[in-house]
């Protein structure tokens, strides 16, 4: 794989708030031992992501997650004066 194709996989697609909003319930809904897992997060997302956006999506979002937890990117500073 050249690394013009692994950047460009890298790139994720884009969600909207309501996509964003519905992954989160759809991921605390169906545990990480469920079956079908990413099949069943895409159904729950009225079909508007793919099983594989979706998995994907996970994994770019836990990458993250890993690599703030690592010290490696600084914590965001999220604005919490009325939300």
């Amino acid at each position: 794989m050249s690394s013009g194709s692994r950047s460009s996989s890298r790139m994720a697609s884009t969600w909207s708030t309501k996509e964003n909003k519905l992954f989160e319930e759809a991921l605390a809904y169906y545990g990480e031992d469920t079956p079908n897992r990413w099949h069943k997060v895409s159904r729950a997302m009225g079909g508007s992501k793919t099983a594989d956006e979706v998995r994907r999506h996970y994994e770019l979002l836990d990458d993250d997650v890993k690599l703030i937890e690592s010290g490696k990117v600084p914590f965001p500073k999220y604005n919490t004066q009325g939300a």
